[in-house]
């Protein structure tokens, strides 16, 4: 069930371009909160923000997974989405000013929501008020965790007045959010029954707690993040450790929770019924509903493949042929994307492009600037509603983490502490599955794990995160990519994104990241 999610919501989002907006006609501890039901609404708003994943455009298209070329009048968009594939963004550009500032407002959007909620029900009290708070504050921590990635040094705003704050720095953000987890974690539950499926538990915490600590070698530096320097191990975190033992330990809280178990059926992580992955610890639920429903097919499908109650697929976003070609044939996971002739996913006849030719999907992109409809491998990882009637009407829901992620996490912490027969045994966890019969890699190697994240995690927003933990984001990867010349290693800056220009037009306190 998903109760939680079609509560009539009581709170308002808007823009939240200043950090502190809070909607005018936001219920209070006063008029409302008074009952279990009027807390859960509540709650739920917080909760709405996550289904606009800003995000995703921003980690996978700025890096090898992902590339949307320009088929003909159709997505060239001022050339923002070459420019964020060849990183050539600055703080005014069209991505900055476009996908950048629409993640930063979303992002801040859920912050308010949930500080405004955090508010009402400290004043409003209760007998679940210190479990309600937990899961806010694990809510916030999360909004924090993606601005620390993406953004690094931004404000730390934690109450409800209407006033601009000044940047924090990139460690001071890390602190706050790893604060937030571990204060929160113990009070929320280890699952939810079926009308709470989607909050966050326990495992949620610690799932975001051993990603942050993966990456503390990273979210601790603002540039020249390189494959020797990013090391977690050499960074101190709470409790007197460091990011890998506590990646480990936090990795290992969920697998022994006994809560999750890796998915037999590795596809139905993201079948249209995903919510009974046993897999999935925390997602971003999506019903078939126009307003409360998904659309990756759409971003990806052709537009004679699918119709639906709000149109066609925009035939957008592609695969390179160096990722597509990563795949090994025998293993499962190829089968997420489609390559060669195509058919409707209605009527499973064969679809035509716009001149009445067999649609095609070709592997390679040899110009990335003039490319047909068919050019590129097309992800099918979130596979399509037929007849949905809307196109944001797929219920996929978005799993952020799932069990396998916390093997990996495990196996590359265990790697760097030289733990080498340990990383090999979690890595095959994940690794064996998807071949019959199984089929074992003999060593652990960082360029091992980090390949085993990207077949197993493509198209679920962790590649450039992955990239930079490793010192490969700023390598070349595509011909599409300054023509095939291209060296950004002169320019460590982008491993952050810049505080768009907008942003600091409205907000003089914020701070610009450095190269920028």
């Amino acid at each position: 069930m998903r109760a939680l999610f079609v509560v009539p919501l009581l709170i308002v989002g808007q823009s939240c371009t200043d950090l502190t907006e809070v909607p005018q006609d936001a219920l209070t501890p006063k008029n409302a909160f008074h009952t279990d039901a009027e807390v859960l609404a509540g709650v739920a708003g917080v909760y709405a923000n996550l289904r606009d994943i800003e995000f995703w455009e921003l980690n996978e298209v700025t890096t090898d997974e992902a590339i949307v070329p320009t088929r003909g009048n159709d997505w060239y968009d001022n050339g923002t989405w070459l420019e964020l594939h060849r990183q050539t963004w600055t703080a005014s550009s069209g991505t900055a000013l476009g996908n950048m500032n629409n993640a930063w407002n979303n992002l801040f959007s859920g912050v308010a929501k949930a500080n405004l909620m955090i508010d009402v029900i400290t004043k409003a009290g209760g007998t679940n008020a210190p479990r309600t708070l937990a899961e806010l504050r694990t809510l916030r921590a999360w909004h924090y965790y993606k601005l620390l990635d993406m953004f690094g040094n931004v404000p730390i705003v934690t109450g409800t007045a209407l006033k601009q704050y000044p940047s924090a720095t990139r460690s001071e953000v890390f602190a706050f959010v790893e604060k937030e987890l571990n204060e929160s974690r113990a009070a929320l539950p280890d699952k939810w029954d079926g009308s709470g499926y989607g909050r966050l538990t326990k495992g949620a915490a610690d799932a975001m707690l051993a990603s942050i600590y993966l990456n503390a070698g990273v979210f601790s530096k603002n540039t020249g993040v390189n494959a020797t320097s990013y090391n977690s191990c050499n960074v101190p975190v709470s409790g007197g450790t460091n990011g890998c033992a506590a990646a480990i330990a936090a990795a290992t809280r969920v697998i022994n929770s006994g809560v999750y178990t890796l998915n037999p059926d590795w596809k139905n992580n993201f079948a249209l019924n995903n919510e009974t992955s046993p897999e999935n610890i925390f997602v971003i639920v999506y019903v078939t509903d126009q307003a409360l429903g998904g659309n990756a097919p759409m971003r990806t499908l052709h537009y004679n493949q699918l119709n639906t109650g709000w149109g066609t697929p925009w035939n957008g976003v592609a695969t390179l042929a160096e990722t597509y070609n990563a795949f090994d044939p025998a293993d499962e996971r190829r089968g997420m994307f489609l390559q060669g002739p195509q058919n409707s996913f209605e009527t499973n006849a064969p679809a035509k492009d716009r001149t009445g030719a067999r649609l095609d999907f070709s592997i390679n992109i040899p110009d990335a600037t003039q490319a047909g409809e068919g050019i590129g491998v097309r992800f099918n990882k979130f596979p399509p509603l037929p007849n949905a009637p809307s196109g944001n009407g797929h219920p996929n829901d978005y799993p952020f983490f799932r069990l396998a992620e916390m093997y990996l996490i495990k196996a590359e912490a265990e790697l760097e502490l030289g733990q080498t027969a340990a990383a090999l045994t979690d890595l095959n966890l994940v690794h064996s599955r998807h071949f019959n019969p199984p089929q074992l890699l003999t060593t652990a190697s960082r360029d091992a794990i980090l390949k085993e994240r990207l077949l197993e995690f493509a198209a679920e927003g962790k590649r450039r995160t992955d990239l930079i933990r490793n010192g490969k984001y700023l390598n070349q990867w595509s011909t599409a990519m300054l023509n095939g010349k291209r060296d950004q290693s002169a320019k460590p800056w982008l491993i952050l994104f810049p505080v768009p220009a907008t942003q600091i037009s409205s907000n003089p306190l914020l701070k610009q990241n450095p190269g920028y």
